[in-house]
């Protein structure tokens, strides 16, 4: 059995994941700006730290999909 690649049900599970864990990174990062109590703040921020780390872990494994599709070294940043 060849396990360099995965199937492609694997693949759609891991898209829609990867597409989760993008748009939590999103709204986390966005609500911080709304957001004043300090611990809360610094919740979010470490979501928004450890989502990054996922999101990277993530794209490794999408790597491995059967199909042809560029994989992104980072997510876009919406806010700088």
């Amino acid at each position: 059995m060849n396990n360099s690649t995965l199937a492609p049900h694997e693949s759609m599970e891991l898209h829609e994941a990867l597409n989760f864990k993008t748009l939590c990174l999103t709204k986390s990062k966005l609500m911080q700006g709304l957001v004043f109590d300090q611990e809360l703040k610094a919740l979010m921020q470490k979501d928004v730290t450890q989502s990054i780390q996922q999101i990277a872990e993530l794209q490794a494994i999408y790597a491995r999909a059967p199909f042809q599709a560029p994989v992104p070294n980072s997510p876009t940043p919406i806010i700088h």
